[in-house]
């Protein structure tokens, strides 16, 4: 075990807390130590909090008291800015936003709140949440830890390099095509996207219909521990599930035994993918059959996935323009303006044509999940791209080379885990992602653990 705190699981720091071998605030000042450090070339924060320090020193105080706060007193986390945090002003990564702080948090904020998190910042986003290179106009380039010539993907891309960068263990991302997996598989670390209303939000995004927010972390379990904190019920958003008592944790290590896993490589059409994807998607397989389930290539009877999720991401993006004033509407990025036109001539009886196909493809999935447990695929066209490249024909892009083998479930609204599979020749991280039907959020966390146990994950990077 490591003794840097900074490097540390959220479940190690919380037990050193509760032997009193370890305080908040000497785990935050380790955490800054690597800001300082590394962030100025990786750009994974839009906001720093002033307060963040003295948050670590009260919950200090709780532990030394022997009263946590809760399940998470003091352990550094960060929020996407996508998402309201009280006291910062949501800026989406857009220069065409209001600098207005926010009054309220958003509900998974809160929840980490309440659970004692330390809130170390806001981190930086893709521009709305738009596309996956991890650049905006309003914050810049962010860069992969990795790699400061790599991108580490978006649209959760501060997330995805602050998690990679050790700046705390715990991080709240958004995942509406892939935005949690992609920035996950890119930069090594493990991303969840939960079942549709698992995880409440408010005030509703760009994308609402298919937008989900989630955990990003360095292992499956503080995955699911952060779980227990977001999936919480809050009657702002009219599409969240009940409150369900269980620690996600519970089960994790029950592995996959008798399970079936079919080995996906088609999602309504052949998604690319190079060598060494098939090399990590191989490996994550023979970790699921050396963990004693049945493994088998299958591909569920699905409708062309892209024309869907095309016309579902293109009308959000239209409409979101039609809000922006006039004024403002040249500052946004000028590939949400192209799209933004195009789409913008789709009638209601092709929206309401693309949503009958949606209830299709998750219809035909639900009918996959009777004869498969699980549904084992590639994160990612390719390792993380370069982080200064153009961004070039973005809707050929989504599904060549950015999202092709997650949007399909932010379609569905199954749960579906990006988890890393080691180091590619080059050194970079490679992921597979890991499916379950529609709510078994505890099949999917088990199958990622599994494969966590059997692959060694990449060390972080210094």
């Amino acid at each position: 075990m490591t003794t840097d705190p900074a490097l540390m699981t959220a479940e190690e720091l919380l037990g050193l807390y509760a032997r009193r071998a370890l305080s908040p605030v000497e785990a935050l000042k380790a955490v800054m130590e690597r800001v300082a450090r590394m962030n100025p070339w990786v750009n994974a924060f839009a906001a720093m909090n002033p307060r963040a320090l003295q948050q670590a020193g009260e919950s200090e105080a709780r532990w030394m008291a022997g009263r946590p706060l809760g399940p998470l007193d003091g352990v550094p986390a960060t929020v996407k800015d996508l998402l309201n945090l009280a006291g910062f002003p949501t800026r989406r990564g857009s220069r065409a936003t209001d600098a207005t702080p926010a009054t309220e948090d958003a509900p998974a904020v809160m929840g980490l709140k309440q659970a004692g998190a330390v809130i170390l910042g806001k981190t930086t986003t893709t521009e709305f949440g738009w596309k996956t290179p991890g650049d905006c106009p309003l914050h810049g380039i962010t860069r992969n830890p990795w790699s400061q010539r790599r991108t580490p993907g978006g649209s959760s891309s501060g997330a995805g390099a602050a998690a990679a960068a050790c700046f705390g263990p715990l991080h709240i991302g958004t995942d509406a095509g892939g935005s949690i997996r992609i920035p996950a598989a890119y930069c090594g670390v493990v991303g969840v996207k939960p079942s549709f209303g698992r995880v409440p939000q408010w005030p509703l995004g760009a994308f609402a219909n298919v937008a989900v927010a989630g955990p990003m972390a360095r292992s499956v379990r503080d995955a699911a521990l952060m779980m227990n904190a977001l999936a919480r019920f809050d009657l702002r958003d009219p599409f969240c599930l009940p409150d369900d008592a269980r620690d996600w944790r519970d089960g994790i290590e029950d592995g996959v035994r008798g399970l079936r896993v079919a080995i996906v490589t088609r999602m309504g059409f052949e998604p690319p993918l190079d060598e060494e994807g098939r090399t990590a998607l191989e490996q994550a397989a023979r970790a699921l059959a050396a963990e004693g389930a049945v493994v088998e290539e299958a591909n569920p009877d699905l409708p062309d996935t892209r024309a869907i999720f095309g016309r579902v991401w293109g009308a959000a993006l239209a409409k979101l323009v039609s809000g922006i004033p006039e004024d403002r509407r040249a500052l946004l990025d000028e590939g949400i303006a192209d799209i933004a036109a195009r789409e913008s001539r789709a009638s209601a009886v092709d929206m309401l044509t693309a949503d009958a196909l949606r209830i299709e493809a998750a219809h035909a999935m639900a009918r996959f999940h009777q004869r498969h447990d699980l549904v084992l695929t590639a994160a990612t066209p390719t390792a993380a791209f370069a982080a200064d490249q153009p961004t070039l024909q973005p809707q050929q892009a989504l599904w060549r080379d950015w999202a092709p083998w997650t949007f399909a479930f932010n379609l569905t609204r199954q749960p579906a885990v990006a988890v890393p599979v080691g180091l590619d020749s080059e050194g970079m991280p490679r992921a597979v992602q890991v499916a379950a039907a529609l709510y078994r959020d505890d099949l999917a966390f088990r199958a990622a653990r599994a494969i966590e146990r059997q692959v060694e994950a990449p060390a972080a990077p210094a």
